[in-house]
């Protein structure tokens, strides 16, 4: 692709490390485009990005998938809440709280739901932090919206959510191999294995 590789990313993970190996590799441009999870999938599918760094389940019908690291949930709440006083918690803990966002799990409280409009993860953080509720969300996402008003435990019985580098089967070119090889940490010298 003559004008470079673009590649899109969820919020939480980290594509600065890989765009740095890039750069210093000199494989030429690379454009980084923020993506929401609901987006993730399908801007790859419709061709807006070559790549995307996205966080699982996508379906891989038609597309690489590129396992590449594990996130921990956590619940986020108010300074001021129970979870506060804990070191982790147990969705047992959470049956009887609002959740502000959906959990990509499914699950939900015990207790009947207020239904919510969709929100980000940004905004569901600014919603707790206001005292309303609790959100679920990776570590990595509660790290990157930390406040001093919230708090964020893990929630030990929830499997971690994984990041994964996805891209078209039909788009397997050379460019894109050498960006799956700064990925895999592979350098300018080192051969594809």
């Amino acid at each position: 692709m003559a004008d470079g590789l673009r590649v899109g990313f969820v919020t939480g993970t980290t594509p600065d490390k890989w765009a740095r190996a890039w750069r210093e590799q000199g494989r030429g441009a690379l454009t980084l485009v923020p993506v929401t999870e609901e987006e993730q999938e399908e801007v790859v599918r419709r061709g807006e990005v070559d790549m995307a760094l996205v966080r699982l389940p996508v379906d891989t019908a038609g597309l690489h998938c590129v396992r590449l690291y594990d996130e921990l949930p956590v619940v986020v709440a108010g300074r001021e809440h129970l979870v506060a006083a804990a070191e982790s918690v147990t969705l047992d803990d959470l049956a009887d709280e609002q959740l502000v966002r959906p959990h990509v799990s499914g699950w939900r409280p015990a207790v009947e739901q207020l239904d919510w409009p969709a929100i980000s993860e940004r905004r569901a953080i600014e919603t707790v932090a206001a005292g309303t509720g609790v959100v679920i969300v990776p570590m990595s996402v509660a790290r990157l919206f930390q406040r001093k008003d919230v708090v964020s435990r893990e929630v030990t019985d929830l499997p971690p959510t994984t990041i994964a580098l996805v891209w078209l089967r039909d788009r397997d070119d050379d460019l894109t191999q050498a960006f799956v090889g700064v990925v895999r940490g592979r350098t300018a010298r080192s051969s594809r294995s």
